[in-house]
């Protein structure tokens, strides 16, 4: 049964814009993997970085709703809890952009 929830949240994430621009970048990068024939090590580690990167939008994504629940109207509290989970999306996507320049610098420059 709760896969059921899970597969039910994964498609309400899918629904999420910032997850949509996350899925479109992951997608060109996989093409760009394959066109430049990277190695399994090279896409173990693409993989687990477009998962981390997936990962943390979705979870702040929840934090984002949680926090839009308890306190619909603008609160400064509420807005510094919504920049630190967007600080981790950062951080994610940040790793996963050096985890990303590690592998295709070499191979076009």
């Amino acid at each position: 049964m709760g896969c059921w929830y899970a597969l039910k949240g994964a498609k309400r994430l899918l629904m999420e814009p910032s997850i949509q621009v996350q899925l479109v970048i992951a997608a060109l990068i996989v093409c760009l993997g394959f066109w430049l024939e990277i190695s399994t090590t090279e896409w173990l580690a693409q993989t687990l970085a477009m998962g981390l990167v997936l990962a943390v939008e979705g979870l702040n994504t929840s934090i984002e709703e949680i926090a839009d629940f308890i306190h619909p109207d603008f609160n400064d509290k509420i807005g510094s809890i919504k920049d630190i989970g967007a600080g981790a999306v950062f951080m994610a996507a940040l790793a996963a952009a050096i985890v990303g320049l590690i592998i295709y610098l070499p191979k076009i420059f």
